[in-house]
């Protein structure tokens, strides 16, 4: 079975030996890669172990774990990283594709990665941005201005018949 991480390599040499704490990711890639490996199989302790201590206060293992299983996962892709097995820090930039409640949703997310003093690649923080498939987030809402002045319900029609709106031009608004 090839690995979901989408390495094309098989899954027992790619990210399993990580997961199950076999051996320790040599890069930040492989880190981030088996992050995400470990979300399509549900297997969020590994997540928390490999969290920065700072970034642990926020993590809520119940929720990741729900997000996890209730979504499917489409594929990952990466765009860039830094941080090989010499390096102290390092970056991912990514897109994790998945499908939630009928909808499918691309998470385009730069990571920062670092090495504790046990060698150990831990996931510090991330800017991500999540885009549901078919909106273009380039797109901004349009502001409507109006030629003449907005009619109140209770304002005289302007009509001219002398009743109030709402009674008048306004009954089917």
């Amino acid at each position: 079975m090839n690995c979901p991480c989408g390495s094309s390599k098989e899954y027992a040499n790619c990210c399993e030996p990580f997961i199950t704490g076999k051996s320790l990711p040599e890069t930040a890639e492989q880190l981030m890669r088996s992050r995400y490996t470990a979300y399509t199989n549900g297997t969020i302790n590994y997540i928390k172990d490999t969290l920065a201590p700072e970034s642990q206060k926020d993590f809520n293992i119940t929720s990741a774990r729900k997000w996890a299983k209730g979504s499917e996962w489409l594929g990952l892709k990466i765009i860039s990283s830094s941080g090989g097995p010499a390096d102290n820090k390092g970056t991912v930039e990514f897109i994790a594709s998945y499908k939630q409640d009928g909808h499918k949703f691309d998470h385009h997310e730069t990571s920062e990665f670092r090495k504790n003093e046990k060698g150990q690649w831990l996931f510090v923080d991330g800017e991500s941005n999540t885009q549901e498939e078919g909106h273009d987030p380039q797109q901004k809402p349009q502001t409507i201005i109006r030629e003449t002045p907005k009619i109140g319900r209770n304002d005289p029609c302007t009509c001219g018949s002398g009743k109030k709106y709402k009674k008048c031009c306004g009954v089917n608004a």
